[in-house]
């Protein structure tokens, strides 16, 4: 049998996925409260990311997936911001996605991005989540942290 098992994760994979969940769940609940990303969280994990991926062996595809994150969601703010008048992404989100892009690679980018954005889609179903956001904001920090979080797990369980 060929299925995921916590078997093919090494202690490196380990000790990084509890550095991972843990910042990605300090920045949840600061965005959550604050409509915040802090610097002082989003760019050491960036940076836990990297080493990581210089550690495992990776880094080509980790850097490409910070800059590409970072990038297109700042090009998605300003464009959003052009358009319609007012902020709908902050900076903070595009720091996290490079985080993201840091720790999962490139290719793993729009994953993060539809994972983060479904589990918005569906959180906004619950009346304590949409009353939340009757003011047109509802931080996206916490979804993208599930997003990143849910890609990394399943690239890590797979091996690749």
């Amino acid at each position: 049998m060929n299925g995921l098992s916590l078997n093919n994760l090494s202690i490196l994979d380990m000790g990084a996925g509890a550095v991972l969940c843990a910042g990605l769940i300090v920045l949840s609940v600061i965005d959550w409260r604050t409509f915040r990303l802090p610097n002082m969280y989003t760019l050491p994990l960036l940076t836990a990311g990297l080493i990581y991926q210089l550690i495992a062996g990776d880094i080509f595809p980790a850097a490409l997936g910070a800059a590409l994150g970072y990038l297109v969601f700042v090009a998605l703010e300003l464009g959003y911001k052009k358009i319609r008048g007012r902020d709908g992404l902050g900076r903070g989100d595009a720091k996290l996605l490079a985080a993201g892009g840091a720790w999962c690679g490139a290719f793993a980018l729009p994953f993060i991005v539809l994972i983060a954005s479904a589990s918005a889609l569906a959180a906004l179903m619950l009346p304590s989540v949409r009353a939340r956001g009757d003011r047109g904001h509802l931080p996206f920090g916490p979804f993208l942290s599930f997003g990143i979080f849910i890609t990394w797990l399943a690239l890590s369980l797979s091996g690749y």
